[in-house]
């Protein structure tokens, strides 16, 4: 299953808010959950940015759905990166010349 790096900012709205990151991370897990993905876990950051999320989804396609409804309520601005495993990224340079 694809793996996604998800880097997050809290929003004005989301850092007057803060007491309530940790629910709002476990509403994400369960949504990802419920579109059969999975969290892989998720950090509290100091630096660039507030937080980092790392998750498995079936397609892209549905983690932009949800990153796209988490965005709508205002809270964290994200930004995403494909990640490749070992495995995939091996399959991928084989076919190299």
């Amino acid at each position: 299953m694809p793996a996604y790096i998800t880097l997050i900012n809290f929003t004005e709205q989301g850092i007057k808010e803060a007491k309530n990151t940790v629910s709002r991370a476990r509403a994400v897990e369960k949504a990802i959950e419920a579109m059969g993905g999975r969290k892989i876990g998720v950090w509290w950051t100091l630096g660039q940015y507030d937080l980092v999320f790392i998750s498995e989804s079936p397609d892209d396609e549905s983690l932009t759905r949800l990153l796209l409804q988490v965005g709508m309520q205002g809270n964290v601005r994200t930004t995403t990166m494909r990640a490749f495993s070992e495995d995939e990224m091996e399959h991928i340079v084989a076919g190299l010349t």
